[in-house]
């Protein structure tokens, strides 16, 4: 079988070699066609139209220095003709290095027009710059348009070349695709219709034969019986089918063999049967006294063995249960006792916690109320501090006003002392009047007109003089009022000093009682909890024990459903009278602490 799937897939993996390699051949041939097609001919298409553009801008440039209008044009325009001629030439010898070899002639032939075409535009340019305007414009149209014809139809021409080269390529290729892919579909069907082959080749000589060797082991394995072929068959399916054979000649003997077996199997599990219902009854005297086959002769000892220690330990569990339940009892006593007294301790110790915690409140409470008084005292002492300031403030200012005063009293007496002389004045002009007859009428009345002005200066000085002694009077009762309000604002902040002062220490006092009291709080909260704990663990205990006692009960019940020979013997069970808790109403934990603990209760516990 090796040696027929080798020669089948060597035949197929020389088909797939096959295949591969026209696949690679074509393929390399495609490429060097695609490759030629880009690197020459596109590339060479792509230069010659560079060619035409670089002829058609000097054109261009001819015509255009022959119309310039100014020598800075003209400069640039010289310019742009060396640039021009040297971008053609490079052109043609780019195009010459990327063209087709077989080309040469022609790409010779157009590096010379190019030659030709940039020497004509030189001597336009010359004679243009020699001012001889008509020769160059004759020029132009002759030599220099058809120097540029001539350069673009040879360059046409290797454009026209390029592209039949291209075609010529084009068909080569399509005849290298079109051979390449009939051999493909060629082998393709033939690798097919080989593969075809090889399938029904070794379907009929492996796959039939395993599948028909696979449904007589089926059924043997099932228990049928029927013949096992190709066992004449000198391959592996032969010696399959050898094999099969012994399994078949193997399987007759075992069910011979488990058929006797099968016998004495039964007389065993029937005695078992019968000993196993009687011990699932609560039945543990029966012992099996049958006769067992020698190779069963253990199994019977081991069960009688069996069913001796389980009578023997059923015993001795229904007598431990009886203790055991007596025990659990009093321990469930006492652990409810010891629950309720715990209980009644949480309760007394959480009241304890919530007047503490009301102290503390208060506490906070009277020194926050301290603080702010504190702070409104700090307020009044600003504020008497600021009215001393204002007071002395106002000292001053009358002060200053009593000194003005003094000046307006000098400069009141000034005008007094010009109000005399000026009625002097008028007296001696009023002399000077009569003196003068009639001619010093006028002046006399003016006299009389200054002198009466002179006496109402005096009389308004006098009463200036009068209002600013009254003034100075009320300016210096002023400033004793203001000395004795700084007086009394002294007092006033020198209390509120020591009223401060007081706050301060019934505030620092406060929070230190405050904090010794939140620590108490928090001890005693800690002291609430694990009380709670505590209580929560006895009530669990508690449980527990009465947990134990119910299942011990019915340990004892179900052990006693079992006969052992001794029921005589074992002791009656002894009743114990079991206590009920009372739980811990929320209303417990808020009755008076003196009604919670009391002596008798802490003696008892």
């Amino acid at each position: 079988m090796p040696k027929k799937l080798w020669a089948a897939f060597s035949i197929i993996n020389v088909m797939i070699a096959v295949v591969g390699l026209n696949g690679f051949l074509s393929t390399r041939e495609l490429n060097a066609v695609a490759e030629s097609h880009v690197s020459r001919g596109m590339a060479g298409m792509s230069a010659l139209t560079d060619v035409i553009s670089n002829v058609k801008e000097l054109r261009i440039i001819v015509y255009s220095y022959y119309n310039a209008a100014s020598a800075s044009d003209a400069q640039n325009l010289r310019d742009r003709l060396k640039a021009g001629d040297e971008e053609l030439l490079k052109s043609v010898d780019a195009y010459k290095l990327i063209g087709e070899e077989a080309f040469g002639p022609e790409v010779a032939e157009l590096r010379t027009r190019a030659v030709a075409l940039t020497e004509v535009n030189d001597r336009i340019f010359a004679l243009r710059t020699a001012g001889d305007v008509d020769a160059a414009m004759a020029m132009i149209k002759t030599e220099g348009k058809k120097a540029s014809h001539d350069m673009i139809e040879q360059t046409e021409k290797l454009i026209e070349l390029t592209r039949k080269r291209v075609a010529g390529k084009a068909e080569d290729g399509a005849a290298t695709a079109q051979t390449a892919t009939i051999l493909c579909v060629t082998l393709a069907l033939a690798a097919m219709a080989l593969i075809v082959f090889i399938w029904l080749l070794i379907n009929r000589s492996v796959a039939a034969p395993m599948s028909r060797i696979a449904q007589v082991t089926t059924t043997l394995a099932e228990g049928g019986k029927t013949d096992v072929p190709f066992r004449e068959r000198g391959d592996e399916i032969g010696e399959i089918a050898q094999a099969v054979e012994q399994f078949r000649a193997a399987a007759v003997a075992r069910a011979e063999i488990d058929a006797a077996h099968a016998k004495e199997q039964e007389v065993v599990t029937t005695t078992l049967r019968t000993s196993l219902q009687a011990i699932s009854e609560g039945d543990l005297t029966q012992n099996i006294t049958a006769e067992f086959p020698p190779a069963y002769g253990e199994l019977k000892n081991n069960f009688n063995m069996a069913v001796s220690a389980l009578r023997e330990l059923i015993g001795a569990v229904a007598e431990s249960a009886v203790a055991i339940r007596t025990g659990s009892s009093e321990i469930a006593q006492a652990s409810e006792d010891l629950a309720r007294r715990t209980e009644s301790n949480a309760a007394s110790l959480e009241e304890t916690s919530a007047a503490i915690t009301q102290m503390d409140e208060r506490l906070r409470a009277t020194a926050a109320a301290a603080g702010r008084t504190v702070q409104r005292a700090d307020g009044a002492m600003t504020v008497v501090g600021s009215g001393r300031e204002i007071a002395d403030e106002a000292v001053q200012a009358m002060g200053r006003v009593s000194e003005s005063a003094k000046g307006i009293d000098s400069v009141i007496e000034g005008l007094d002392k010009i109000a005399f002389q000026t009625r002097v004045l008028a007296m001696n002009a009023a002399v000077e009047a009569g003196r003068a007859g009639d001619a010093g009428r006028g002046f006399a009345v003016v006299a009389d007109l200054v002198s009466a002005l002179a006496m109402r200066s005096e009389e308004e000085a006098k009463r200036a003089r009068e209002q600013l002694t009254a003034t100075q009077t009320d300016i210096g009762t002023a400033v004793e009022a203001v000395q004795r309000v700084d007086g009394a604002l002294q007092n006033i902040s020198g209390d509120v000093t020591e009223v401060h002062s007081l706050l301060s220490n019934i505030a620092s006092d406060n929070q230190a009682q405050s904090s010794t009291i939140t620590e108490i709080s928090a001890t005693i909260g800690t002291m609430d909890q694990a009380t709670q704990q505590n209580a929560a663990m006895v009530e669990e205990t508690s449980a527990a024990a009465r947990n134990l006692n119910s299942e011990v009960t019915s340990l004892s019940d179900r052990a006693a459903m079992f006969r052992t020979g001794n029921e005589g013997l074992r002791a009656a069970p002894r009743p114990v009278a079991t206590a009920k808790v009372a739980a811990v109403q929320p209303a417990a934990i808020r009755k008076p602490m003196k009604a919670l603990a009391t002596a008798d209760d802490w003696m008892d516990f």
